[in-house]
């Protein structure tokens, strides 16, 4: 076939699997949906090695990355190196955000 395609309406759930679930074997990426104010758990990716592209999609927040806060809006890229201690906070309107990973 070529392609594999998925609607994201197919998850109830915070976290989508979207590149596990299209089948990708060297790409990881993942769909987030926080509600209003919600913030994720605050990590690292040091045992992992994997550096991570952030990637919003509606509404905003902010992502802190070793403490700093850097706003998240649409159409703003933000790649994480593993060592840095990040999380995402999302604003009053709640956040939809990509996470797209590789290992170096």
């Amino acid at each position: 076939m070529g392609y594999s395609l998925l609607d994201v309406s197919e998850f109830d759930e915070r976290r989508k699997p979207i590149a596990r679930a299209l089948g990708a074997k060297a790409i990881k990426m993942n769909q987030f949906d926080n509600q209003p104010d919600q913030a994720g758990k605050e990590h690292d990716e040091r045992e992992s090695g994997q550096e991570e592209i952030y990637v919003p999609l509606r509404g905003n927040g902010v992502l802190r990355v070793n403490g700093e806060e850097v706003p998240l809006v649409p159409g703003r890229y933000v790649l994480v190196s593993p060592d840095a201690t990040r999380q995402v906070v999302a604003g009053p309107e709640g956040l939809g955000y990509l996470v797209v990973g590789a290992e170096l």
